[in-house]
């Protein structure tokens, strides 16, 4: 089954961001600067997050990797990370 994904990423070294973009390039639309959708099955998703691993710098990098379900189904809210691990903002929304 294909999964929609967002995935987007901080990279602190411009060779690996180029990098990291012409891999996404090769699993997902770019949306935005450092920002992909993808539609990925189990196989392809291990595929991405592999080649992702190889290129970043895990103490200096962060890919976050958001799951957003089925393509026309209900939408998950897990974040995995890769490198730099994910956290939270622990504050509410300021509505101005």
């Amino acid at each position: 089954m294909r999964l929609t994904y967002i995935v987007t990423y901080d990279v602190r070294e411009a060779r690996r961001l180029r990098q990291i973009f012409k891999t996404m390039r090769g699993f997902g639309d770019h949306l935005q600067y450092s920002v992909f959708r993808c539609d990925l099955n189990a196989k392809d998703r291990v595929r991405m997050v592999s080649a992702l691993t190889d290129v970043i710098k895990h103490d200096e990098d962060q890919v976050l990797i958001i799951p957003l379900g089925p393509p026309d189904g209900p939408r998950t809210r897990s974040i995995q990370s890769i490198g730099q691990p994910y956290v939270p903002a622990d504050h509410d929304a300021i509505i101005v």
